[in-house]
């Protein structure tokens, strides 16, 4: 699905819905922030600074992170592995570093790890931390992905459902874990069709239909709009 002239920007502390029927063009919004696709007209800006010529790995390490809606955390490895994995720039992944400063690498490593304990704790995920992430329920995996993302301290989060498949004790916890760390001052994007997440997260949505902006406002806003029951249901809202 093609996008064209979507406009929109997110504050820091801000949660904004992106919703829409299936083949809007949400998920290839996502791709194009993070860097997945470059898009052939028009610029992403992160704290001002122009990064729509910049691959996805450098997006993150400026403080633009993403999920998936379907997690692939590394199975064999245990949970707080999987996390750190998503620490920037550890001194021990260069050689050098490793080999003259060992001391100043294994420091790191239990800081690292302090960290990415301390994640899973907040996500309810600390008791299976040595556990392999195979044992992980669908949900679980999806506040796994969350936590690596975190470990890289982003400014911004693009999380793609969140919720889709999750039992709803959980949705419950990753709702709200996600609005204390807006209240933190992180910045969320969510696409989500589980819209009583988006009625309970959101102070504005995002509504997207054939690749373009339909209409933007309080999630009651958008949502009582006839254009948007026309563009789900595919005829004029009665």
């Amino acid at each position: 699905m093609a996008v064209e002239d979507v406009s929109l920007a997110i504050q820091p502390g801000e949660i904004v819905g992106l919703i829409g029927p299936n083949g809007a063009g949400k998920s290839t919004l996502f791709d194009v922030l993070a860097g997945e696709r470059g898009p052939s007209a028009g610029e992403v800006l992160l704290r001002g600074q122009r990064v729509d010529r910049e691959p996805a790995e450098l997006r993150l390490a400026r403080g633009l992170g993403r999920t998936f809606q379907i997690p692939r955390p590394f199975a064999a490895l245990s949970l707080v592995e999987n996390v750190m994995l998503g620490a920037r720039a550890h001194p021990g992944e260069r050689l050098w570093p490793n080999l003259l400063a060992g001391r100043r690498v294994a420091s790191a490593e239990r800081i690292a790890l302090e960290r990415a304990l301390g994640i899973l704790d907040f996500l309810d995920l600390g008791p299976l931390a040595r556990e392999p992430a195979r044992v992980l329920s669908g949900g679980q995996r999806k506040l796994l992905e969350l936590a690596r993302v975190l470990m890289a301290s982003p400014a911004v989060v693009l999380l793609d459902e969140p919720a889709a498949g999750v039992h709803p004790a959980l949705v419950g916890t990753i709702g709200q874990r996600l609005a204390t760390l807006a209240a933190d001052g992180l910045a969320v994007l969510i696409i989500e069709h589980h819209l009583g997440l988006i009625r309970d997260l959101c102070a504005r949505a995002v509504v997207m239909a054939e690749g373009r902006v339909l209409c933007t406002g309080t999630p009651a806003e958008v949502l009582a709009d006839p254009r948007v029951a026309e563009a789900y249901v595919g005829r004029p809202a009665a």
